[in-house]
């Protein structure tokens, strides 16, 4: 029996713990459940609602970060899933209109749902301009709190990412069976694109650089390279470090062609981060990216950039057991023999015993000893499965965006 099942069990199978009342014996009951999150193996745990109302069904993740829950919430490689948090006090800070990483703010956050521990309280930061739970209705994401989220994530590492519904009703009354067989009957994540819906829609430039403490955003001079974007659910720190690093960024969609892309005559190409199964976005990516290779392009790729490049260089990807989500992820570089600590994000990943002969893998991770990184040994293309930009360590990988520039300067040069 797994924790999570333990804790059920020894609560009537629903995560509503009684309460005895200081002058009687007998219990008193806890008010209605607003919130449930039911797996799809039929479990169901109740909890207080949060955020949008309605419901959504996704795969639940776990992620150990302690801070940057507004971030993580708008990362478009967040798509199709439920962040569970591990960190207990989260929204304490509040939002603003800064910690931002979606660029298109119209669309669906494409965020299925969030599970906390605790109640939300009031901000308690400078910055704050929003109230997490306001600030969760206009995003519309639902959520949920009072759940035991230590024993959630111990299911998890047990048994693999579930498939649930996260639902939301002020006034409790859900049909639970309905809830069970949608849960039971969603696909899942794998074989499922999810890159078209988190991408631009139409080619466009990026300017913004880094934030700085007293100025805030700034926005890029003049630029010593061109760089393509293919934008499969970018970030927006990514885009910003490479206009600090020298860039001209022009971001195309995630359905971009070659030739679109040497339109633009780039120095570089850059392939971003994104959701969903890389072998399903690979249908009609893969062959984009050979195309740049070919051309012999300095080529860098982050998260899902890293899986698309590994299948374009003719290695293969995998589904993982609990994927990998957090601030904290030690990854050995055999490339400079440090040990960074990285932001990861991700479901899936580079199963590098496929990877052939002339890719050389350069990161691996020191929780499980998966791929995080690898390039060609004699083109100008290199990856990594981590956010270098999302500031872990904080600044351990922010060399690989002068490791891009020193590419595409020998390119040039030659």
């Amino acid at each position: 029996m797994s924790v999570l099942s333990a804790y059920l069990a020894a609560h009537d199978g629903t995560n509503k713990i009684r309460k005895q009342d200081m002058t009687s014996s007998d219990a008193w009951s806890t008010p209605p459940a607003t919130a449930l999150l039911v797996l799809a193996d039929g479990r169901v745990i109740e909890g207080r609602g949060l955020g949008a109302v309605g419901q959504a069904v996704g795969e639940i993740c776990f992620n150990t970060a302690m801070t940057g829950y507004q971030e993580i919430l708008t990362d478009p490689s967040y798509s199709g899933q439920i962040v569970t948090f591990t960190f207990p006090h989260v929204g304490n800070v509040g939002t603003n209109e800064e910690d931002i990483e979606t660029v298109n703010m119209a669309a669906d956050s494409g965020i299925r749902g969030t599970v906390l521990a605790a109640e939300i309280t009031e901000p308690a930061n400078y910055r704050a301009s929003k109230h997490f739970d306001q600030w969760l209705k206009a995003r519309g994401i639902i959520g949920i709190s009072g759940v035991d989220t230590r024993a959630l994530t111990a299911l998890i590492r047990e048994e693999g990412v579930p498939n649930a519904v996260i639902a939301h009703n002020p006034d409790g009354q859900f049909d639970v069976a309905a809830l069970k067989e949608r849960a039971a009957a969603w696909p899942g994540l794998e074989g499922m694109d999810l890159a078209k819906d988190a991408s631009t829609a139409q080619t466009h430039p990026w300017s913004e650089t880094a934030w700085n403490w007293e100025t805030g955003y700034g926005t890029a001079g003049a630029s010593e390279f061109k760089v393509v974007a293919i934008d499969f659910g970018v970030k927006r720190n990514i885009l910003r470090l490479l206009s600090e690093a020298g860039c001209e960024v022009i971001v195309l969609p995630a359905t971009a062609s070659a030739d679109d892309v040497f339109s633009h005559n780039p120095d570089g190409v850059f392939l971003s981060n994104g959701p969903g199964d890389p072998a399903a976005t690979g249908a009609y990516a893969i062959s984009t990216i050979r195309d740049v290779i070919e051309k012999g392009i300095p080529t860098f790729g982050i998260c899902l950039g890293h899986q698309m490049l590994a299948l374009a260089l003719g290695g293969k990807t995998m589904k993982m057991h609990q994927g990998h989500h957090g601030a904290n992820h030690p990854v050995f570089d055999h490339t400079t023999g440090k040990v960074e600590i990285t932001s990861m994000n991700h479901g899936f990943a580079v199963d590098a015993a496929s990877l052939p002969e002339d890719v050389e893998q350069t990161h691996v991770s020191l929780f499980d000893g998966s791929n995080c990184g690898l390039r060609h040994r004699s083109k100008p293309v290199f990856s990594v499965q981590y956010h270098p930009e999302a500031s872990p360590g904080p600044r351990d990988s922010q060399y690989l965006f002068e490791r891009f520039t020193t590419l595409m300067r020998a390119q040039n040069a030659a």
